[in-house]
């Protein structure tokens, strides 16, 4: 059985946590193959709300073995406040995988990110202050601490050292702040450790024997593909590849054995933090959105900002990650609207530009060109079949479904994991 691969195909927020938990049942493993707690999915089961930031969704599927792959940043504290959690509510998180190559955030991360954004003022980028960046970047510059890194304690000792051989001197020159002590750090990591070997394994190893046998292997994805850092809205972005391509990278699993790409998409269009944001509204329509939406954000708790459906958007998530089919979220958000616009084209200097510019100056510029749709009245959240939808909800899936690209293969109707139509299989 090919793996699936299940991601935002707007700036996230889209719903993927419903989507990733409605496949739990079917599926053997669900893997995180980025990001950190910074990324958030609220899924509901029997009525009762879970906020999950650093774990996967699978986690509340019985049978269903969990993975965190070497592509996503772990903050240990976090980690085991979500467990704990968790636990106290009656899920069994004894299946949680955490692959030994990740790399861990530590305080100083947290610290830089801090510092950073407030010093950057008016050209902040707008994260969470969670550290992902500053750890991404120690990735990058080989200076990071892998999560195998806590069972060897002079190695974590001689790269603690390293790393804050450079950053005290950032923390104090920079930002006139006290140094930070290598052993406090080394102290509160090794606290870690013990707990956290239980669930530490080869998981590119583990994943790939199981496709081997068939198994049913999931990669969900955070965020969303406009926060891509390479092909998002840079530098209004994430620090890693939430896209399609990320899932090899961050899991240890090649693409020939990725079969299907689903793209989560919301019925309008949200953003959290800074950057552009064509569609974005302003107004009574957009503070409804929000309000109706409940779009405020489940790691950040900040109100999210909300606009009409981009199609160009949509279009782009289709090219960038071959996406073969879309799953459609908060449909039911819409309802009570006598007409929704729909972005088909954006307005930059005079021209009708129908693909997304690559130029960041451009898209900065980019004026949305709406058409209008009717819109419907009815509850659509008892609607189990698409041919029991409204008939202006069934044509403005239908719309959606042209301008983007992609069919349609479910669409969501409401937060419970049973208000969901599905049109073909997911397996």
């Amino acid at each position: 059985m090919p793996a699936l691969v299940l991601l935002g195909a707007q700036w996230g927020d889209e719903g993927k946590g419903k989507a990733t938990d409605l496949l739990g049942g079917s599926v053997d493993y669900v893997v995180r193959y980025q990001g950190g707690n910074n990324a958030g999915h609220t899924v509901v089961v029997g009525g009762e709300k879970y906020a999950l930031h650093l774990l996967p969704s699978g986690i509340l599927s019985p049978g269903c073995t969990p993975v965190i792959g070497n592509g996503v940043v772990v903050d240990p504290t976090v980690l085991f406040a979500e467990l704990d959690g968790l636990a106290a509510r009656g899920v069994d998180t004894s299946r949680l995988l955490v692959s030994g190559n990740a790399h861990l955030i530590t305080p100083y991360h947290q610290t830089l990110d801090k510092v950073t954004e407030r010093f950057l003022g008016k050209r902040r980028i707008g994260t969470t202050g969670r550290g992902i960046g500053p750890a991404y970047a120690d990735k990058i510059n080989r200076q990071g601490i892998r999560v195998q890194d806590l069972f060897d304690e002079s190695i974590l000792h001689q790269k603690v050292e390293a790393a804050l051989d450079h950053k005290n001197q950032i923390l104090a020159k920079l930002y006139n702040r006290r140094a930070i002590a290598a052993e406090q750090i080394v102290a509160e990591l090794l606290g870690h450790a013990e707990r956290l070997r239980g669930h530490v394994a080869d998981t590119a190893l583990i994943l790939n024997q199981a496709l081997d046998e068939d198994k049913v292997v999931l990669f969900e994805g955070g965020q969303g593909t406009l926060l891509d850092v390479d092909h998002g809205t840079y530098p209004f972005v994430t620090s890693s590849s939430p896209t399609a391509g990320g899932a090899c990278t961050g899991s240890g699993v090649g693409p020939t054995r990725i079969g299907r790409v689903i793209g989560i998409l919301k019925a309008y269009t949200t953003r959290v933090g800074a950057g552009p944001f064509p569609t974005e509204l302003h107004d009574e329509d957009g503070e409804a959105l929000r309000r109706i939406g409940g779009e405020f954000g489940v790691t950040t708790g900040r109100d999210r900002r909300c606009g009409w459906f981009d199609a160009v958007i949509a279009r782009y998530a289709v090219r960038i990650n071959g996406l073969t089919d879309f799953f459609l979220t908060k449909l039911d958000v819409l309802t009570g609207w006598e007409r929704i616009p729909v972005c088909v084209a954006y307005e930059i200097d005079g021209r009708r530009v129908t693909e997304l510019p690559y130029s960041q100056s451009d898209f900065h510029h980019a004026r949305p060109v709406y058409e209008y749709l009717p819109g419907w009245s009815e509850d659509i959240s008892a609607a189990r079949s698409f041919d029991e939808l409204p008939k202006n909800a069934q044509a403005y899936v239908l719309a959606l479904q042209d301008l983007s690209g992609a069919p349609i293969s479910a669409i969501g109707v409401g937060p419970g994991r049973e208000e969901t139509i599905e049109i073909t299989s997911f397996l």
